[in-house]
């Protein structure tokens, strides 16, 4: 499953079910690069999770209802209800096993 790329009108949809890994970020941000990596190696041990990519420029209400303030920052759903966030580029077994706790 490709990545997917939210819009401010289209974040709640994209939100609302199954397990969904929302990816804030910048396309200059060097973190936010070195993350879309690991999010790709995800993408192919986790292909029934659902990743949102969130460009922080280009979606600024939703950007704003967050507080993002600083990028990469990661929000872990569950059929539309946040179970936690983080900020900063983190690693592939990382996030593994944050998704691991929410699936099993």
């Amino acid at each position: 499953m490709a990545f997917k790329y939210a819009t401010d009108e289209t974040y709640e949809e994209l939100v609302s079910d199954g397990v969904v890994l929302v990816d804030f970020f910048g396309k200059t941000c060097v973190p936010c690069k070195m993350l879309a990596r690991v999010l790709e190696e995800l993408e192919d041990e986790f292909p029934f999770i659902n990743i949102v990519k969130v460009d922080v420029d280009e979606c600024p209400k939703t950007s704003e209802r967050f507080r993002i303030n600083g990028i990469p920052d990661l929000y872990y759903y569950r059929d539309g209800e946040v179970l936690f966030h983080e900020s900063g580029a983190v690693d592939l077994e990382y996030i593994k096993n944050k998704l691991s706790g929410i699936l099993y």
